[in-house]
């Protein structure tokens, strides 16, 4: 009868052996300790992560700005292409009028210059 009792006896006591190592290994502060190793394992790597995205951000914001303004430029070329006709049509009347002056000059007598318009 004491094998049976003494094998209870043993089961209860490694039983009680192995809840303690568990208890031990799952301490809190134990991972809490895992934890900061793994913490001071990743974060140098996610820091210059960090630091690479935030360059990323400035480039891309640069990039947009530029294309902004570059589409601002456009926008106002188009908007200005009345301006250009004005100017276009008042050159070929100076021209006109200076082929006008240097004929005079020349004695022949070309025909008359058009009447400058308020374009």
């Amino acid at each position: 009868m004491e094998e049976p009792e003494m094998q209870l006896k043993g089961k209860k006591v490694t039983d009680k052996f192995t809840e303690s190592i568990y208890v031990l290994a799952n301490e809190p502060s134990v991972a809490l300790y895992r934890l900061q190793e793994h913490v001071r394992r990743s974060l140098p790597e996610l820091a210059q992560h960090k630091a690479d995205m935030q360059r990323w951000e400035e480039q891309s914001q640069g990039a947009i700005y530029t294309v902004e303004y570059a589409c601002s430029a456009v926008k106002n070329l188009v908007d200005s292409s009345v301006y250009f006709r004005s100017v276009e049509g008042l050159l070929k009347q100076a021209i006109s009028i200076r082929d006008h002056m240097n004929a005079s000059a020349q004695g022949h007598s070309p025909e008359e210059p058009p009447p400058p318009s308020s374009a």
